[in-house]
């Protein structure tokens, strides 16, 4: 059996977004459904690299296939709380990035959840692998930990 995953706390990220919850994001048990954290995730990583002019979603040649997600859940978000998502970059590689991410709410030292997702940045016609972009690249280490 796997050793139970340890909270990080808020100040061992280097990027936060604001997310509000929605109604739409609570499940008949009353808390956001496991589901819309992973939508948390994708939202704080893409807003950070549009957010640095290095993500072009649209016409850039490079573009970031997630290949692996993980999430723990540590205490329930519920609508009409407000997510700070924290972002930070463990891993940066030659062609991928392993972006963790905390999602706290509003001034919880600790977070609701946290989890990972791996991206692996390719060609966006061929769909192979390619070398980050050197913008990409610089961007994305002020994130490292």
């Amino acid at each position: 059996m796997s050793e139970k995953p340890q909270p990080r706390a808020r100040d061992e990220y280097q990027h936060f977004l604001k997310i509000p919850t929605r109604w739409m994001d609570n499940d008949v048990y009353g808390h956001v459904n496991n589901v819309v954290y992973y939508s948390y995730f994708d939202t704080v990583v893409n807003e950070y690299l549009v957010g640095a002019g290095v993500l072009d979603y649209e016409r850039g040649r490079t573009i970031g296939l997630v290949v692996e997600t993980q999430c723990n859940y540590f205490s329930p978000i519920a609508f009409p709380q407000q997510v700070d998502a924290g972002l930070r970059v463990a891993r940066l590689g030659t062609s991928s990035v392993r972006y963790e991410i905390g999602l706290f709410t509003t001034c919880d030292a600790s977070p609701a959840a946290q989890g990972h997702f791996v991206h692996v940045y390719v060609d966006r016609d061929t769909r192979r692998p390619v070398q980050l972009p050197e913008p990409m690249r610089s961007a994305l280490a002020a994130l490292v930990v």
